[in-house]
């Protein structure tokens, strides 16, 4: 019989949060070793994370980690299988403790990821991954915001004076997600999609061709590039106004350079 007692058992869930049963199997296994029986359930906390990885994942949390300053941060995308895990508070630090990570570092260790990760998996048994994570910097304090659900954030750079009004916009951000910052960084290509779009649906309402494409324009200009365009967007508080106008009004020596959108399902 292994050489241990039920103080070992119970010290060898509480660090690696396995099963009761399990501990005292892998202390049975390692002869009543105790770094040997740690070692054993690292490891089949390993072999199930690599069972579970073509679980699909569809809860989760965005994480946003600031530097003291604010002009540094780290954001990331964890992925459960379930919203009862995406909700567990120890899920929500292990996402944040990977956002300090990327906040932290130039260049992510992706082991020390996966070696966090798997080990979450171990302890939640389900299968969790990062399915997103940037690390922005910026001269200006970065306005930050997380939907109180945590299943969406934003981050939203500035050149210029630094206007609180610029959170704001981080809240639009999340609220109504853009594609572009402004109307130059929308490709041609996507424009002549759009118009194509606009055109078939304005035939289908019975318009002549030519008729339809001069229809089609105008709803791009009107639908497609205020949906899709953060300065063009009208503004959640006050939607008379385009969120460039709040910017001219609220912050008129701040100039937003740009923005990330994380959202769980995202990529």
């Amino acid at each position: 019989m292994a050489n241990y007692t039920a103080q070992d058992v119970k010290k060898l869930r509480e660090e690696t949060d396995a099963p009761m049963m399990e501990c005292k199997g892998a202390l049975d296994e390692a002869d009543g070793d105790y770094e040997k029986a740690k070692n054993l359930l690292r490891e089949k906390g390993k072999a199930a994370a690599a069972k579970r990885t073509d679980r699909s994942t569809a809860a989760g949390v965005v994480a946003i980690a600031l530097s003291d300053d604010s002009k540094t941060a780290g954001a990331i995308v964890l992925e459960s299988e379930t919203d009862f895990v995406a909700r567990n508070v120890d899920f929500i630090a292990i996402a944040q403790q990977i956002a300090e990570i990327y906040r932290d570092n130039v260049t992510v260790d992706e082991a020390q990821i996966k070696e966090i990760v798997e080990g979450a998996v171990a302890k939640i048994r389900e299968n969790i991954k990062v399915t997103r994570g940037v690390r922005v910097t910026s001269e200006n304090p970065i306005s930050s915001y997380v939907h109180h659900d945590r299943t969406k954030g934003a981050l939203v750079l500035c050149a210029g004076e630094f206007n609180d009004a610029v959170r704001k916009v981080a809240i639009q951000v999340v609220a109504f997600p853009p594609d572009v910052l402004k109307k130059e960084d929308l490709s041609q290509e996507k424009l002549n999609e759009e118009v194509e779009i606009e055109t078939q649906r304005a035939i289908n309402e019975g318009k002549d061709e030519k008729l339809a494409r001069n229809i089609a324009q105008g709803r791009v200009n009107k639908e497609f590039i205020k949906r899709a365009v953060l300065l063009e967007q009208p503004f959640y508080v006050d939607p008379s106004k385009s969120i460039a106008q709040f910017l001219a009004e609220e912050a008129k020596s701040t100039t937003l350079t740009s923005f990330e959108y994380l959202a769980v399902g995202q990529g």
